[in-house]
């Protein structure tokens, strides 16, 4: 049995083989996960229904898994019909996670167009497809390195 909260084979799997500068998004249920990924990123759905599952309920899991050195959120450009005047309220709850977690991350915001060739690099290992509702609520985490004990 293992320790982390992560018990999905699949996402185990590929995680185990991603290194240092990987990139892991976790798209919401709006994100045209089949089609903007990286050319060798493996796509794992785990959108069961509409708002299950969430993009903040994968970070708690993911968390326990792997060490993230950055946290990139997907801007908003000023002529979308869905931007927000001030930050969608789901990135205060990915705040909160990851103090809870004593991770000293700060969201970072990339503008839409440039968060999608993020998305699209070689680097691009993972897709986690949820169920998210809200807007605004991708994430793409770089893994980390691994310290000594």
């Amino acid at each position: 049995m293992l320790y982390s909260e992560l018990i999905h084979p699949k996402i185990s799997e590929v995680l185990a083989r991603a290194g240092h500068s990987s990139k892991v998004l976790i798209a919401d249920g709006n994100y045209p996960a089949s089609s903007a990924m990286g050319p060798k990123a493996e796509l794992v759905s785990l959108n069961l229904a509409p708002g299950l599952v969430t993009v903040a309920q994968v970070l708690k899991v993911l968390l326990t898994a792997i060490p993230i050195e950055a946290v990139n959120t997907m801007g908003m450009p000023d002529d979308d019909p869905y931007k927000l005047p001030h930050d969608p309220p789901v990135w205060n709850e990915y705040r909160s996670i990851l103090n809870a977690a004593g991770r000293d991350l700060t969201l970072s915001p990339i503008s839409r167009w440039d968060f999608y060739d993020a998305v699209d690099s070689r680097d691009h290992v993972l897709t986690i497809q949820t169920g998210d509702q809200a807007l605004w609520a991708n994430l793409l985490l770089t893994v980390g390195v691994r310290k000594p004990q």
